[in-house]
């Protein structure tokens, strides 16, 4: 139905009037009532709100994207309202009032923001998992909210949905009720204001373990059903990090509880929804799994948003990286106190090399900006504060992050409002920190390199990569010593990489070291550089396939499969039924080597592409689909059935997956490998908007 002109002329005006609905009118409440069916892929609610008239106004609206509402009350009366698909809105003559009401039921079809995720087989009775990413693609898609993140207020929540699953949000569970045979209702609280991009829900088959923080903060650890052996590798340090935040930032952790759910197929890393953070279920590891692919840095990254970015919002987007900036620094920190002051000027010495080759293209983006790039609001940001620390003291920085975040907390805040803090504790002029750092777009490479220089181990470091282009005559002393025990990590990497640029019949005595070192990091260094095997390391080589790092294994696999075709079935058998990490690394792998042997037999192979092609399904992770469709395509294996389900990846709401999926379509057409008809129907599915 079209609305009225009266409407849709607001309609045009509302996204100018957000500013001063914020002024004039401050949400303050939501209590929701929401209800989630998977089947249909739909929502439906009925709402709260309660807000303050600060002053006087011709209008009120909240955010709504695509939603129909079907009654509106305004402190219980029946009201008018109008909606575009974008916003819903009242309007009249609203004086100033306080605790006032307005209801609303309504209901929705998300495109985006609430994803279902199918978990079983085509022709099985589904089993969802439900999982909601605010940030970037805004709540407003499935609970009517603000996009604008100046707004704050509590939101409690109550979710209905069907029975045998957990469901998880923001807050503390009040209670939960079976409704009928099909249904249970969880209702959740929360005591304390947010930004509607950090309220989140998930659902699904989740069991969890409960822990406590120093402080006794209940952390509760999520995990899907029937993977205990992956909780402590996950979650390791857990406990610590927010024992360390407590202690190093000065403020306590701002709200009643913490969650950590892992889902599938998560559009990023993950998301720090207040006190509900939501991560990519690939960083569910077990033991192994730990050395190469750990939850570590993201859990430390996310907890730290709940002071950077949840109780202290940027004000606009300009000033974004007080979120990220300070997320990544305090998780960095965070890691040095496990990892040690080598890891910690390791990745600072690694994130300056990429700020610094932007910078030099003339790509380089001031940090105080609206569109700058991740490289630049995280890592960029992280450097500014470490320069900071290092400028103002430790003592004068953690007091001016105190302050920061108890005058703030709860609301918005800018660039200038931190420096004010920092130059009060300091004593300190920060302008031409705040000039340098701050707004200049070049990297302070200079100043990076001389910080980076109060650390022995970069001192080293930099000796031995500067080795790199000199004949192996001149350099094999400093290699030796890089690979004698006790080996550093880093070190003994970059000596394997440097070994990599040499003939291995000239330096096999230095590889035999590097293998005997035990050094998990520099072995698998051997393993991704070291790619055509003489004999005489051959044996060496094999043990590679032992090591504890399922990124080690891979490579080693797939080099000694090349190398040695006579030894093809040994090495099969050696990693057969191992699945690596949960994109099935090794596993997929393994099929598509065993596939490309001739030694195996027909009726194994028969079974084995059976396998990888039931990887491509809908139903699968999309890191698994993605390898399985990546070994199709080079054995040349592509039925009918994983054509569609490529097609299918093409529309996937993972971005990198449906770019990688579109390509890959695009090449088999380009390729000639399919039929005129298969060819026609996925240039129409590849022509679609």
């Amino acid at each position: 139905m079209k609305l009225p002109f009266f409407f849709s002329f607001l309609g045009i005006l509302s996204g100018g009037m957000q500013a001063q609905q914020s002024a004039a009118v401050d949400f303050t409440h939501l209590q929701a009532n929401v209800k989630i069916d998977p089947f249909k892929k739909a929502v439906s609610g009925d709402v709260v709100y309660t807000f303050d008239i600060l002053e006087a106004t011709d209008s009120i609206f909240i955010d709504a994207q695509k939603m129909h509402f079907s009654e509106v009350f305004l402190n219980n009366a029946p009201a008018e309202f109008g909606t575009d698909g974008k916003k819903f809105w009242l309007t009249g003559s609203f004086t100033l009032a306080r605790d006032q009401q307005l209801r609303l039921k309504y209901r929705a079809t998300p495109g985006q923001t609430m994803y279902f995720i199918n978990k079983t087989a085509l022709g099985e009775t589904p089993d969802f998992q439900v999982w909601t990413q605010g940030q970037g693609r805004y709540t407003s898609h499935w609970l009517p909210s603000f996009d604008n993140p100046a707004e704050k207020l509590e939101f409690d929540l109550s979710v209905i949905y069907p029975s045998g699953e957990t469901v998880i949000a923001n807050g503390e569970l009040q209670k939960t009720e079976i409704l009928n045979d099909s249904l249970t209702q969880w209702r959740f609280d929360m005591d304390r204001p947010m930004s509607s991009y950090l309220v989140a829900i998930a659902a699904g088959d989740y069991e969890k373990e409960i822990r406590f923080s120093k402080n006794g903060i209940p952390l509760e650890l999520y995990y899907p059903a029937g993977m205990e052996n992956k909780v402590e590798p996950t979650y390791r340090h857990s406990e610590f990090f927010m024992n360390y935040f407590e202690e190093k930032i000065g403020v306590a952790y701002p709200w009643e509880i913490y969650k950590q759910i892992p889902v599938q197929d998560f559009l990023y890393a993950g998301m720090e929804n207040t006190g509900a953070t939501i991560f990519s279920d690939l960083f569910l590891v077990d033991s192994t799994g730990y050395q190469d692919q750990n939850y570590v840095n993201v859990n430390a990254h996310e907890l730290a948003h709940q002071w950077f970015g949840n109780l202290v919002t940027a004000a606009s987007p300009e000033h974004h990286w007080l979120q990220e900036g300070f997320s990544t620094y305090y998780a960095l920190l965070a890691e040095k106190e496990i990892f040690g002051e080598d890891y910690y000027y390791r990745k600072l010495f690694k994130t300056a090399e990429e700020l610094k080759q932007l910078s030099d293209q003339g790509k380089g983006m001031a940090l105080v900006s609206k569109n700058a790039n991740s490289l630049t609001y995280y890592q960029k940001g992280a450097w500014a504060l470490h320069i900071l620390q290092q400028l103002i003291g430790d003592e004068a920085f953690d007091a001016g992050v105190r302050n920061y975040l108890e005058k703030y907390k709860f609301g918005t805040a800018t660039t200038e409002d931190l420096l004010v803090e920092m130059e009060a504790t300091s004593g300190m002029d920060l302008s031409v920190f705040e000039k340098n750092w701050l707004r200049q777009s070049a990297f302070q490479g200079t100043e990076a390199l001389e910080s980076l220089k109060k650390s022995p181990f970069i001192q080293k470091y930099l000796e031995l990569a500067a080795a790199k282009p000199l004949p192996i005559s001149e350099k094999r002393e400093l290699l030796e010593e890089a690979l004698s025990f006790p080996i550093n990590d880093y070190l003994g990497q970059e000596a394997v990489l440097q070994l990599a640029l040499e003939s291995p019949a000239t330096v096999t005595d230095l590889y035999k070291k590097a293998f005997s070192s035990g050094n998990i990091y520099t072995r698998q260094a051997i393993a991704f550089s070291l790619q055509q095997i003489p004999q005489q390391l051959k044996s060496q080589y094999e043990t590679l396939l032992n090591d504890e790092s399922y990124l080690t294994q891979e490579s080693a696999l797939y080099n000694l499969w090349m190398n040695f075709p006579e030894d093809r079935l040994k090495y099969l058998n050696q990693l057969e039924g191992v699945e690596g990490f949960n994109s099935k690394n090794i596993r997929t792998l393994w099929l598509a080597l065993s596939l490309a042997t001739p030694e195996v037999s027909a009726e194994s192979k028969k079974k084995f592409i059976t396998e990888l092609e039931s990887y491509t399904a809908p139903h699968q992770k999309f890191q698994v689909r993605e390898n399985a469709f990546g070994y199709l395509y080079q054995l040349n294996a592509f039925s009918s059935e994983t054509i569609y389900n490529l097609m299918e990846a093409a529309r996937h709401h993972n971005y990198r997956f449906r770019e990688f999926s579109k390509q890959l379509l695009k090449t088999l057409v380009d390729n000639g490998q399919l039929s005129a008809e298969e060819q026609d129907t996925i240039q129409k599915k590849l022509d679609e908007k």
